[in-house]
C-alpha cells in the first residue's frame, strides 16, 4: 500500500510549486531522503520541475524504463530493484504520461489554502528549511519530525 505525499518549494519570489509522490512518503523514507539529499532550492528545484513522482530516490537520474526490464526472478531483475533505489521515478519523464505537472500557487497563503495534501506534506521553504505536516494537521520542522520519530522509535 502506498504511503502518499506532496513536495513543494517555495521560491525566492514567494511563489510555490507542488509535486505528488505516490510511493514512502513517510519521515523515514521521504522525509530522510529530502533532508538529506533536496535541502538545496536549486537541486529540489530540478526535482519539482520534473512534475509528480512515482518513487523517490537520493538522486533524480536520467530517464529510464519506469517498469524493471529484466523478468521477475532473475539476478537481474533484482539488481535493477536495488540500483533503482537511487534515483527518482517521474510519471512524465519515465512514463510519459500527461497532466503530471507541478502545480503552482501564488504564495504560501495560497498554497495553504489551496494545495493537494496526502499523508505527508514536505515544503522546502525561502528560510531553507524543510518542513513537514501529516495530512492536514500544523507544520513542523522536518528536523525536528525526525528527531521525533527517532525518539519515539527508541522508547
Amino acid at each position: 500500500m502506498a504511503t502518499r505525499s506532496t513536495i513543494a518549494l517555495e521560491f525566492a519570489d514567494g511563489t510555490v510549486q507542488q509535486v505528488y509522490c505516490h510511493w514512502d512518503g513517510y519521515l523515514s523514507n521521504n522525509g530522510w531522503i529530502l533532508q538529506n539529499n533536496y535541502s538545496d532550492p536549486i537541486k529540489a528545484g530540478s526535482l519539482i520541475e520534473l512534475g509528480d513522482i512515482s518513487t523517490l530516490g537520493p538522486e533524480i537520474g536520467e530517464k529510464h524504463s519506469f517498469d524493471n526490464p529484466h523478468k521477475y526472478g532473475t539476478d537481474e531483475y533484482f539488481a535493477e530493484q536495488v540500483r533503482r533505489q537511487e534515483f527518482t521515478t517521474f510519471y512524465g519523464r519515465d512514463r510519459g504520461e500527461t497532466g503530471c505537472e507541478a502545480r503552482r500557487y501564488e504564495n504560501y497563503e495560497d498554497y495553504c489554502k489551496s494545495a493537494e495534501f496526502e499523508a505527508y506534506n514536505y515544503i522546502l521553504r525561502s528560510d531553507g528549511q524543510w518542513y513537514v505536516s501529516k495530512g492536514c494537521s500544523p507544520r513542523m520542522s522536518l528536523t525536528e519530525a525526525l528527531a521525533v520519530e527517532v525518539q519515539e522509535e527508541e522508547e
